[in-house]
């Protein structure tokens, strides 16, 4: 696997939780997509796991240099999603939203990519809980600040807002392969 500038391989994860550690009650869960849709949807996990799901591999890359490649995730198709709820193509931005209340917005172009998905797996197994279970935007070509962990919304927008990391002068889009690390 070729890798983005300036990322090295790394042998473990490092695992961050900025906003701490949110409680989750997977039987009352539910992934919000709302915004500029038709009609807002509320998924629970179930249906979720319903959904025709895809693999991606590999790909996984920290603002702060380092990767992880020998990842498999699974999970259901963005756009998929986004189809089913009716997203109104004026859209230009998405915002992710956690359980947390951390947030991060990504260009609605890179969100609706075929390999852009909404993780429930990794490697085979649910997404563990450090690493965002039930639910992360997996969006391979974007720096993994944008993979929002536990999942509570997606939100579909004409106007950018900015999420966390991008209040502290992180960029807006967030491009591995062209090193959009922090604002000009």
């Amino acid at each position: 696997m070729k890798l983005p500038p300036n990322q090295k391989i790394a042998k473990k994860w490092n695992v961050y939780a900025v906003l701490g550690y949110p409680e989750i009650s997977i039987d009352k869960w539910r992934i919000h997509i709302s915004g500029l849709v038709k009609k807002t949807l509320e998924l629970s996990l179930d249906e979720l796991y319903s959904m025709k799901m895809m693999r991606i591999e590999g790909g996984f890359h920290c603002v702060e240099g380092w990767s992880i490649v020998d990842v498999v995730w699974e999970g259901v198709k963005i756009r998929d999603l986004a189809e089913r709820a009716g997203y109104d193509e004026k859209s230009m931005w998405v915002l992710f939203k956690g359980l947390d209340g951390y947030s991060a917005p990504a260009p609605v172009d890179y969100v609706l990519e075929e390999d852009s998905i909404i993780a429930l797996k990794m490697n085979g197994k649910p997404i563990p809980y450090e690493h965002g279970y039930p639910a992360r935007p997996i969006i391979p070509k974007l720096y993994a600040w944008k993979s929002v962990k536990w999942l509570k919304e997606i939100e579909f927008r004409e106007d950018y807002v900015d999420g966390y990391w991008e209040e502290r002068g992180y960029h807006q889009r967030g491009d591995v392969w062209l090193e959009e690390r922090r604002r000009k």
